[in-house]
């Protein structure tokens, strides 16, 4: 396995190794879970097909376009306000 370097600013570095330490792992660690976890727009775009096809199969409903851009809306509003609160929070340091 060959190492990368990733240029980040300071403070994404600092947020990156205090995330890793407060887990007790490595920043390396951290930076594979993080890639492990992140779906590339074609896996997200699989998962989707596989979900309407289960939901159509299983329980008879047929997902429009409509109604996926709708759920897609306020999925990115509430991760929207959970950032928000995220930021109101005092800061432990």
């Amino acid at each position: 396995m060959s190492d990368v370097m990733i240029r980040v600013p300071a403070e994404v570095r600092d947020q990156l190794a205090a995330v890793a330490e407060a887990r007790g792992i490595s920043v390396r660690s951290l930076m594979r879970e993080i890639a492990a976890q992140t779906l590339t727009p074609e896996q997200i775009k699989e998962r989707a097909a596989r979900t309407r096809a289960l939901l159509a199969e299983r329980f008879g409903h047929y997902v429009t376009d409509e109604e996926s851009a709708e759920m897609r809306r306020k999925m990115r509003e509430a991760t929207a306000a959970h950032r928000s609160a995220l930021t109101d929070l005092p800061s432990s340091r």
